[in-house]
């Protein structure tokens, strides 16, 4: 594999920086885009905990696919891929400028593994709505990659160590899921509730959290095979991965900070990390 100082347009593009942290963001409902509350609060002070990048790669949820892709353009379209919200929520643009540079360079990155680099995506609702908050300006270049949806969870952290070379370049690298995502029982009467989750949440967020701490991945990477809890808060992995390309970026002697650790409406958790 080739170094990403090899690599032809790194010099130029992304200098050396000081090691970037990482981001796992339990980015929620897209209302978070424009609302305020205790979580976005908790995005712009992690925010302000970090050196400015120079460019942000984010793995969302929302971006499945088969086989692997980066989005490739000069500038990517927000996409509003959601449906049901007010006209206050679709009317919002975050134009930030994408990086084919980046995109060429996490395509070298991760070879043999093929990277398709797409033209045609964008920043979905799991990107945007989130970094908004970080970088509120749109002032930082934003590129995503997808999770290919016929790979194991094993493969994804595997693959995500391939990408440690970006973060001495002021790459910030980003997960956007949400660990606890069992839409299918949100109990949106009481969305607004603080903290409030069914007891299967509150176990499996409790389980989450100690092996993070731990430092255990092993059993967050065989997740399928844990205990009914985590088949309930994991009914599907799209949401559940982005955490897993965010572990696999930690290096040695880095530690596990969680912020907006909190359950929402039953089923959903918020929990965020970031790695430093």
């Amino acid at each position: 594999m080739k170094n990403i100082n090899e690599l032809y347009t790194t010099s130029q593009a992304f200098p050396n920086t000081e090691k970037m942290p990482v981001l796992f963001l339990g980015h929620g409902s897209p209302m978070n885009a424009i609302e305020e509350n205790q979580f976005v609060t908790g995005f712009r002070n992690v925010a302000k905990t970090l050196p400015k990048p120079n460019a942000i790669l984010c793995v969302s949820a929302h971006w499945f696919t088969k086989g692997t892709k980066v989005t490739a353009m000069e500038m990517p379209q927000t996409i509003h891929d959601f449906g049901g919200f007010p006209q206050e929520l679709f009317n919002v643009q975050y134009p930030a400028k994408g990086s084919p540079e980046l995109a060429q360079i996490t395509h070298e990155l991760l070879l043999p593994t093929p990277v398709e680099l797409d033209h045609e995506w964008g920043l979905d609702h799991g990107a945007w709505t989130v970094i908004k908050h970080l970088y509120p300006n749109a002032d930082i270049p934003v590129i995503q990659l997808s999770i290919d949806y016929t790979k194991s969870a094993q493969y994804h952290f595997e693959l995500a160590q391939k990408l440690q070379a970006l973060r001495n370049k002021g790459i910030l690298i980003i997960g956007s899921g949400n660990i606890v995502h069992n839409l299918r029982l949100v109990d949106f009467a009481n969305f607004d509730r603080d903290n409030y989750g069914y007891d299967w949440a509150i176990e499996a967020r409790e389980t989450v959290n100690n092996y993070l701490i731990d430092g255990n991945y092993k059993p967050l990477i065989e997740y399928d095979k844990q205990s009914k809890a985590l088949q309930m808060a994991i009914p599907s992995p799209d949401h559940y991965l982005p955490l897993i390309y965010t572990l696999g970026l930690q290096q040695k002697g880095e530690s596990i900070s969680l912020f907006n650790d909190k359950l929402v409406a039953g089923s959903l958790s918020m929990t965020s990390l970031k790695i430093a």
